[in-house]
């Protein structure tokens, strides 16, 4: 299934990390207290709930009946869900793609370039 990727707004973003760092299979419950106990303000039950099923709708977030409840797990890890809004960035560049790599690497650290040229390699081994 591939991934809707539009941006996550700051509170699903709390959400996923509750899910990424506590999860799988968590309750609205265990959310909300993954939530506070890392620091998060307070939210009402109500509006993580809404939060995870709009997550789940989206293709991020999955959830399984317990029940009368429902219990989530992150559709994939962080690192899949940045690579895949890379990839949808990519895809809805109608001009030169290279172009648009080049001004987003033109900021690049030597360490992010170090962890490209690793990243590039292991892609090529793979194809080879």
């Amino acid at each position: 299934m591939r991934l809707r990727t539009s941006s996550l707004g700051d509170l699903e973003r709390t959400v996923m990390d509750a899910l990424w760092s506590h999860g799988p299979d968590l309750s609205v419950r265990e959310v909300m207290d993954t939530m506070e106990a890392s620091g998060s303000k307070e939210l009402a039950y109500t509006t993580v709930m809404t939060v995870l099923d709009r997550l789940a709708k989206k293709g991020i977030a999955t959830r399984t009946r317990d029940g009368r409840a429902w219990r989530y797990t992150a559709a994939s890890s962080r690192e899949e869900l940045a690579g895949a809004a890379l990839r949808s960035t990519l895809d809805g560049v109608q001009a030169d793609r290279r172009l648009a790599m080049m001004h987003f690497l033109s900021d690049a650290s030597p360490a992010e370039l170090e962890d490209l040229r690793a990243a590039l390699a292991d892609v090529e081994a793979k194809h080879t």
